[in-house]
C-alpha cells in the first residue's frame, strides 16, 4: 500500500529554508538582538496570557457555565494544549518572527498565510483593544479603594457601555508603545516582574477565597448543562489567548529551537493550573451568583471574604498591573507579525523598519498603538472578546495543519521538539478548536465571515502585486 501523499504544493510557498536564512534566525534576527533567556521566555508567555481573560472574563465564563466553568478552562485547556504541541514544533524548526503567518507561508501557501497574518490582527491588535478596556474597569477599582472615587462613566467607558471614551484604555495602550520602542530587554524585564507580581496576587486570591471555600457552592455543578460548559470553554479560551506570542520572538530569544518550545510547554501548564485554582476559590467561596456578570469580580470576592476593602485593593493593583502586561506582550507580537509580513512584501515596507538606536521597530509599533487605541476608546469588551476568540481559533487550525504539511513536504526541517502522537494529536487540535469555533455563536461567525471577505480582498488588491516572492519567481 503506497504512503499517503500531499497533493503538489500551492501557489507561492516560501520555503523554510529561505525564511530561516532570511530572518537570521539561527545567528542574529534581521536588526533585532538576541537578548532573552528561557526565564524571560517564560515570564514573556505568562505575561501575553495572564489578564483581562482572568480578571475580568471571569464573570461572563460562570454567567454560562456555573460551577462547572472549571470544566470550561480544562476544555479551553485541552484545546491550547494540543495546538500548543504544532506550535512547540513549528517554533523550534522555523524559528521566526511571524510566527503562525510565517508557519502558514511555508506550508500552505501565500493566500492562506496573508488571511493567518490577517486574522493575528484580532488576536494580537483587536484583543489589545480588550484588555485595554478591562484594565479600565480595574483601574476604577482600584482608584475606589484607594480615594473612595471613581473616573465618571464618560471617561472610563465606551459608547456601548454608557460612556463617551474610555481614557485610560487608551493610556495603557500608549505606556505599552512607550516602553516597546525603547528596547526589547527593557520590555522583557518590565514583563518579566509583573509576570511574578501578578501571579503571586492570584495566589493571594486564591489563598484568601479558599478560607471561605463552602462545597455548597458548587451544587449542582452542571447546571447549566453541557451546553454551558461549552459556550464557558469559548469565553474562557480568551483567557489563553497569547501563549503564541512566544513564538513571535524567534529572532529575539538566545537559543531558539530549544527555548521557544520548553517555555511554551512551561506557560500552559502554569496558566492551567493557575486558572483552575482561582475558579474554584472564587466560586467555592460565594457561589457562581456572587461572580456571573460582576465587574472586577476578583477584587469584591477578597473584600467580602475579609469584610475589608484593603484585600480587595491589592487585588484590583495586581490586575491593573498583570492586565498592563498583556497589553505589552501582546502589542509586542502584532509588530512582529506585521514586521515579517512586510519583509515579504505584503504590508507597507514601513513595518520592516528597525531603528539602528534601539533596535526595535519604532514605526510599527506607534502606528499599532494609534490603530488599536480606537477600538479601546470606543468598544464594548464582549464585542471584542468574541472576534478575537474566533480569530484565534482559526488561526490555530492552520497551524494544527501546517505541522502534518511540513512533516509531509519537508521531513528534513526539524527543531528541539516534536509532536507526540503524530498525526492524531494535531488533528485532535483541529476539532477542539472547530468546536469552540461553533460555540461564539452565528453573529461571532457573521462577523468574522464579513472580517475574512475584507482580508481576501486587501490580499487581492495590494499584497498579491506587491509579494517579493512573486517578484523573484516572474510573478
Amino acid at each position: 500500500m503506497s504512503p499517503l501523499r500531499l497533493p503538489g504544493p500551492p501557489h507561492r510557498v516560501k520555503d523554510p529554508h529561505q525564511l530561516i536564512a532570511e530572518s537570521g534566525a539561527d545567528l542574529e534576527g534581521h536588526g533585532l538582538k538576541r537578548t532573552m533567556g528561557l526565564f524571560q521566555l517564560v515570564c514573556f508567555g505568562i505575561g501575553a496570557v495572564v489578564g483581562t481573560g482572568i480578571f475580568v472574563g471571569l464573570s461572563d465564563s460562570v454567567a454560562e457555565a456555573g460551577p462547572a466553568v472549571v470544566l470550561s478552562f480544562v476544555l479551553a485547556a485541552v484545546t491550547c494544549i494540543f495546538t500548543a504541541f504544532s506550535f512547540a514544533e513549528l517554533g523550534s524548526a522555523i524559528p521566526v518572527s511571524g510566527s503562525s503567518y510565517s508557519f502558514a507561508y511555508a506550508t500552505l501557501g501565500e493566500r492562506t498565510a496573508f488571511l493567518v497574518g490577517w486574522c493575528l490582527l484580532l488576536e494580537y491588535g483587536v484583543s489589545v483593544s480588550a484588555v485595554a478596556v478591562g484594565w479600565s474597569q480595574y483601574v476604577n477599582e482600584l482608584l475606589d479603594s484607594l480615594f473612595g472615587w471613581q473616573l465618571p462613566a464618560a471617561l472610563s467607558a465606551g459608547p456601548a457601555d454608557g460612556g463617551v471614551i474610555n481614557l485610560p484604555a487608551v493610556l495603557v495602550v500608549m505606556m505599552a508603545a512607550t516602553l516597546l520602542v525603547r528596547g526589547i530587554r527593557e520590555s522583557a524585564g518590565a514583563t518579566a516582574a509583573m509576570a511574578v507580581l501578578k501571579i503571586t496576587i492570584l495566589i493571594m486570591f486564591c489563598v484568601i477565597a479558599f478560607t471561605a471555600f463552602e462545597h455548597g457552592n458548587l451544587t449542582p455543578f452542571m447546571s447549566h448543562g453541557a451546553g454551558g460548559v461549552t459556550a464557558g470553554a469559548s469565553l474562557a479560551f480568551f483567557s489563553y489567548i497569547g501563549f503564541d506570542a512566544i513564538t513571535t520572538t524567534g529572532e529575539e530569544v538566545k537559543n531558539p529551537r530549544r527555548n521557544i518550545p520548553i517555555a511554551i510547554m512551561i506557560c500552559i501548564g502554569l496558566v492551567t493550573l493557575l486558572y483552575c485554582a482561582v475558579a474554584l476559590a472564587a466560586i467555592g467561596a460565594l457561589g457562581p451568583d456572587a461572580v456571573s456578570d460582576k465587574p472586577a469580580a476578583l477584587s469584591l470576592i477578597v473584600d467580602q471574604v475579609t469584610d475589608s476593602t484593603v484585600g480587595g485593593g491589592i487585588i484590583a493593583f495586581g490586575a491593573v498591573v498583570a492586565i498592563a502586561s498583556v497589553v505589552l506582550a501582546v502589542m509586542y507580537g502584532q509588530t512582529r507579525i506585521l514586521m515579517s509580513m512586510s519583509r515579504d512584501g505584503l504590508v507597507p515596507r514601513v513595518f520592516e523598519r528597525v531603528s539602528p538606536r534601539t533596535a526595535t521597530p519604532v514605526a510599527n509599533t506607534w502606528i499599532v498603538a494609534v490603530v488599536f487605541a480606537v477600538p479601546a476608546a470606543f468598544s464594548s469588551l464582549d464585542v471584542v472578546v468574541n472576534l478575537t476568540t474566533i480569530g484565534t481559533l482559526a488561526t490555530m487550525v492552520a497551524v494544527n495543519v501546517a505541522v502534518i504539511v511540513l512533516r509531509r513536504r519537508n521531513p528534513e526541517v526539524k527543531g528541539s521538539f516534536r509532536v507526540p502522537l503524530y498525526p492524531l494529536s494535531p488533528l485532535l487540535g483541529v476539532g477542539f478548536c472547530v468546536y469552540l469555533m461553533y460555540g461564539t455563536g452565528w453573529s461571532t461567525w457573521v462577523q468574522f465571515a464579513v472580517f475574512l471577505v475584507v482580508g481576501a480582498v486587501v490580499y487581492a488588491g495590494y499584497g498579491r502585486s506587491r509579494s517579493r516572492l512573486a517578484g523573484r519567481a516572474g510573478g
